[in-house]
């Protein structure tokens, strides 16, 4: 029998079940297709030699007129700025305390590195940083390691404790009189919290067992950023909204908003902030009224033109507002090319600056359609894609559903309560749109998948990410895993370890599947252009099975190695195989360090060998 072309439909398919699938592809991990033929993604590096604190959600880059390139980064904990490698902390004061408050505030116990902070009603809560400047050494602790960033643990509403590197050579108090106490704005939790306990519902409310308990949720903390030509707006989800004012020297915190000289009417509390750039208006999504009031999730204001502290509604300038009439909150606000799109939790509406005395104009553009959280939607080439609750949507002038291959492996094994989690990002160099996201059993993303716009397929795997920007500023996309920042699609590895890459074909039979067939060999197609290892290679794995129910029979599992790069790349020539089943698929896998490899089309030896 002559040999037999193995080509296969790009994308993979897990809506039907394998043998429904037969031509395609149904299992992968950490890869790609390029040209429709399926590849092992790109690696990635560290980048920098700074540690994160906290869990980042958020990443933001912009060039001053400086020619600084600014990434800005927000965690759980803090708020960051990184230039040129360096990463700055710009994180917001929340009160600062000084002479005689702080006098000789610092009490060492001997031989611990525990030092114990007495600063009256300091208002902290554990885990939150506070700088000190202008202490003096105390007890054998040297005043450098005092005058320091830490992180607090709340003893009472009057004292805390903080750690030190050198353990204490006595027990007494001291620290000077010149002390300064600059406290962080309190860290936020990072993941979301769904459970009941005291001060929730009804506990501790009344007697027991009065009324329902209704849960406490305590989201995870978001940040929004955005620039107001070289200076940064950034706000905390729904907390106040800050700014931080672009100096060379980068030795500047963000500050409230409303604290700035001028500054009026700026509204306390906000889900989102964001800077028309067009025409330069700064807008809150989800906010506080003007003249105050309590926080009204689908009411949108912004400040006067090219003033972004006025937010006072007058005559003469073009501050203002409105409110959304359907849906119960605002979710996500996105600048698009004309528009600003924005989604509460059951509509999409458009955003219009109308350069008339309304200045902004909203209409509905859907209804009936959701979001997975405010960070799961993304941009690119002119049409917006999101992930909703149970299906995948995109718009580009009208509204459309995504079909998926891949729909019930993703929203089957979803953790709901952890959605907020949800991030999107492009990957412009392969059109692809990623969304990392956390499945079932985990409280942290840990799977992705896929959706190559230009080819309408979807494909998926297993990572760990928290946040992604892909931007023309960097060479490279960036995400954090972890506390570390990475460059995505350098390299080929895992950092410096080896990457696990697979893609697994679903069966193929001969015929209608009555007829047994018996494989003697295959004739690989590999590409392992972009290797760096001396001699890189693959496993061929084939499955024999003789019924979609049953399992896969053991075969030999051979290596493809290749052998030669010049002039032409060359590789094994022929694997010798012997099985015999009814159906058969395959699997390429690689699990070497500084592997690449991308599949062709393979050819198949195998003949009909009865019927039983």
């Amino acid at each position: 029998m002559p040999l037999q072309r193995l080509q296969f439909k790009p994308g993979i398919n897990r809506d039907n079940t394998n043998y429904a699938n037969e031509g395609g592809y149904y299992e992968c991990d950490k890869i790609r297709f390029r040209s429709g033929s399926p590849q092992k993604i790109g690696g990635w590096l560290r980048y920098g030699e700074f540690s994160l604190v906290g869990i980042c959600r958020q990443m933001f880059n912009y060039i001053t007129t400086g020619s600084d390139n600014i990434m800005a980064l927000g965690t759980n904990e803090k708020a960051y700025l990184e230039v040129g490698g360096n990463l700055i902390d710009i994180t917001p004061i929340r009160a600062t305390f000084t002479t005689p408050d702080t006098d000789n505030c610092f009490t060492t116990s001997v031989s611990t590195t525990t030092v114990t902070v007495s600063i009256t009603a300091h208002g902290g809560q554990t885990g939150d940083w506070v700088t000190f400047s202008g202490a003096t050494a105390v007890g054998g602790v040297p005043a450098s390691e005092l005058n320091a960033n830490h992180k607090i643990t709340v003893l009472n509403a009057n004292t805390f404790t903080i750690t030190v590197t050198t353990p204490a050579t006595s027990s007494t108090t001291g620290g000077g009189t010149a002390i300064t106490a600059a406290f962080e704005i309190s860290i936020g939790s990072a993941t979301t919290f769904v459970g009941y306990g005291w001060s929730a519902g009804t506990w501790s409310r009344g007697a027991w067992g009065s009324a329902a308990i209704v849960p406490a949720v305590i989201p995870q903390r978001d940040w929004w950023f955005d620039n107001f030509d070289n200076d940064l707006v950034l706000n905390v989800r729904n907390g106040g909204i800050y700014y931080w004012t672009y100096t060379p020297s980068f030795n500047t915190r963000a500050v409230l908003l409303s604290s700035l000289a001028g500054a009026t009417d700026v509204p306390t509390e906000v889900m989102q902030a964001m800077v028309s750039q067009n025409d330069k208006h700064l807008l809150a999504f989800g906010c506080t009224p003007y003249g105050g009031g309590d926080f009204d999730p689908l009411l949108i204001r912004w400040a006067n033109q090219d003033e972004p502290t006025n937010w006072t509604p007058e005559p003469t300038n073009s501050a203002g507002f409105l409110r959304i009439s359907r849906g119960s909150q605002i979710v996500r606000a996105l600048p698009t090319r004309q528009e600003i799109l924005v989604w509460t939790n059951s509509n999409l509406y458009s955003l219009q600056f109308t350069g008339t005395t309304d200045v902004f104009a909203l209409q509905e553009l859907a209804d009936n359609i959701s979001i997975m959280g405010p960070r799961a939607v993304i941009s690119a080439n002119n049409t917006t894609y999101w992930m909703g609750q149970d299906k995948f949507y995109m718009y580009n002038g009208q509204l459309q559903t995504i079909p998926c291959t891949l729909r019930n492996h993703v929203f089957s094994d979803f953790n709901y309560d952890q959605s907020d989690q949800v991030v999107c990002g492009t990957n412009e160099g392969y059109q692809e749109i990623w969304w990392f996201y956390p499945s079932a059993g985990s409280e942290i993303n840990d799977r992705y998948v896929i959706y190559k716009y230009t080819d309408n397929i979807w494909y998926y795997g297993t990572i760990q990410r928290t946040a992604w920007l892909d931007t023309p500023l960097r060479r490279y996309p960036q995400a954090v895993g972890g506390y570390y920042v990475y460059d995505h699609e350098r390299g080929v590895n895992d950092d410096t370890s080896p990457m696990t890459s697979y893609i697994t074909t679903s069966d193929m039979d001969i015929g209608d599947g009555d007829n047994i067939m018996l494989i003697k060999r295959i004739v690989p197609d590999i590409d392992f252009s972009g290797s760096t290892a001396a001699n890189p290679q693959v496993m061929l794995t084939m499955r024999p099975r003789y019924f979609p129910g049953a399992n896969y029979n053991s075969t030999n599992e051979p290596d493809v190695t290749r052998t030669a790069t010049v002039p032409v790349e060359q590789y094994t020539e022929q694997v010798f195989i012997r099985a015999r089943a009814r159906q058969m698929g395959f699997k390429i896998q690689s699990t070497g360090l500084d592997v690449q490899w991308q599949l062709g089309v393979p050819r198949l030896d195998s003949r009909t060998d009865g019927k039983r």
